[in-house]
Order: structure tokens, then C-alpha cells, then sequence
């Protein structure tokens, strides 16, 4: 039987309300990791993450970014990248009044990589940690010259139009049953605005510049076969960032590293990274 999460509604301050869930360990956590998922998709996804987390004593709150999942919003859009910066916030803000300042990371996977490196960079955020997996910070093939054009032509003036991704959904990992389950999924989609796309590819090059002023401790983790975002981004960022930042490639994997045939090892390696950080907070203070 899955882990049920407790569902709650996101008040964020100049937005709207957002669907948002947490699943919490029987006893008190001993940190909260907030998740932000990835483009497309929604956050009852990672129902499966949040058993490895709770198992080791982590609560995981997730919300669906505006524009996905149960959350309103036409379906791939954000009012602005700020906006979604702004969301995350929120959410950040609600875990830390739901648990008593309880010690907080902050994970993203793919758009939410991309998201969660930025803000991390962005702003003063009290953050125990940050996770990335397969962050978008360049895509992992060149898209046709004129659809970029177009989308950067369009988007200054109709930021909202959307367009189809056009990604495969097999590039998502090689576990087939997953695979299908997210082709069926009602709530998933394949839409991206014009707007968020420019903005979103702009922010990926702009966290690579300047991933030498991180200074909470991530990890970056991707696969080395992830056919939708790059592997030697990643790289490139974390060589970058310094001794601050750990990367883990994990060998033949796709896009969704959570979802692979393997996920139980990397379970194990984000429950360790997540470990060693707890225990040097507490060595700390």
C-alpha cells in the first residue's frame, strides 16, 4: 500500500492558491525536504520518493507548480520565472511554519533543478541543502534554430502562447511500466509557453555563470545517458561551484534517475549525502 500524503492548499502571497501535499514519517522528522518537480509533470510522481525519505526519518512537501498538475494556471505557463521563484518561496515558508524550523532542503528535478539552483544562487535562503537531478541548465540536444527563433520572437510579445515539447517520453527512464503510467496519466502534459521557455533557458545559462557564488552545500546528480537535459551542463556547473558541490553520474541512466531500474541505489546515495549534511549541521550548532 502507497505512503498517503496529507493534502493542503498553497496560499502564496500575489499568485494564488496551489495544490500542495506532504508525507511525514511516524515520528517527528528529523528535516523536511520541499520538492519541486519537473516540467510537465506533478508531484503525486514522487509518492514512491517520499517512502525512501520517510523511511529514514525525512518528511517530503511538494506542491505542482502553477501551470501543472492539480495547481491552476494554463498548462506550462508561469506569469514570469520570477513567479516561480516566488512559489517556491512559499512553499519553503509554509514547511518551516508546519515544523518548527525544522531543517530544510530544497530538492528539484529537471525544470525544478533548474528552479532550485537559481534560488539558491538568487537569494539568502536558510536552507540545510539543495539536490538537483538532471537540472535543466542546457538542454540536452539543439532544438531546431527556427523554433528557438520563434519562441524568442513570440515571446516578447505573447509570452503565453504554448507549443508541444516534442520530447519522447521513453527518454524519461527504461523502466517501460513507467513509461506507459505517464503517457496515461491524465494530469501530465506536454506543453511549454513561449515565454517559459526563453526565460527558463535563460536562467540555466545565467546559474552556470555564476556557479562559482554558490555557497549552500548541493548535490547534482544526472544520468549519463539523459537524452532531454545535459550531463556535462551539470558537470560544468558543479566543477564550477567548487567544494561545495558533490556530483553523482550515474552510469547509462535517463532523465529520471528516481525512476530507473536503479533507484534504490540512488535513494541510498541522496539518503547518505542527506545524512553526512545533517550531521555536520548538528556538529556545527
Amino acid at each position: 500500500m502507497a505512503l498517503a500524503s496529507q493534502t493542503y492548499t498553497l496560499h502564496t502571497p500575489r499568485h494564488g492558491p496551489l495544490f500542495a501535499q506532504e508525507w511525514l514519517p511516524e515520528a517527528a522528522p528529523r528535516a523536511i525536504v520541499c520538492l519541486v518537480h519537473g516540467l510537465g509533470e506533478h508531484s503525486s510522481r514522487y509518492a514512491h520518493v517520499a517512502e525512501a525519505l520517510t523511511s529514514a526519518g525525512f518528511g517530503l512537501s511538494a506542491f505542482d507548480l502553477r501551470g501543472h498538475g492539480k495547481s491552476p494556471g494554463q498548462r506550462g505557463h508561469f506569469q514570469s520565472y520570477a513567479s516561480g521563484l516566488e512559489d517556491i518561496q512559499s512553499l519553503l515558508d509554509e514547511a518551516a511554519r508546519r515544523h518548527s524550523e525544522k531543517p530544510t532542503f530544497l530538492y528539484g528535478q529537471s525544470l525544478g533543478g533548474n528552479l532550485v539552483l537559481n534560488l539558491a544562487l538568487r537569494r539568502k535562503c536558510r536552507l540545510a541543502g539543495v539536490i538537483a537531478t538532471a537540472p535543466l541548465i542546457r538542454l540536452a540536444f539543439e532544438p531546431p534554430r527556427a523554433k528557438v527563433f520563434l519562441a524568442k520572437a513570440v515571446g516578447r510579445i505573447w509570452p503565453a502562447f504554448s507549443n508541444v515539447c516534442g520530447c519522447e517520453a521513453g527518454a524519461l527512464c527504461r523502466d517501460p511500466a513507467v513509461v506507459q503510467k505517464y503517457v496515461g496519466d491524465p494530469l501530465a502534459h506536454d506543453l511549454i509557453s513561449a515565454g517559459l521557455f526563453v526565460e527558463v533557458s535563460r536562467a540555466g545559462l545565467w546559474a552556470l555563470e555564476h556557479a562559482a557564488n554558490l555557497r549552500l552545500p548541493t548535490l547534482v546528480m544526472h544520468g549519463s545517458a539523459d537524452q532531454l537535459t545535459s550531463v556535462d551542463a551539470s558537470r560544468q556547473f558543479a566543477e564550477r561551484a567548487g567544494q561545495c558541490c558533490t556530483l553523482k553520474v550515474w552510469d547509462g541512466a535517463y532523465h529520471e534517475l528516481h525512476n530507473e531500474p536503479e533507484k534504490e541505489a540512488v535513494f541510498a546515495y541522496m539518503l547518505a549525502w542527506l545524512n553526512t549534511r545533517m550531521a555536520s549541521s548538528a556538529l556545527r550548532g
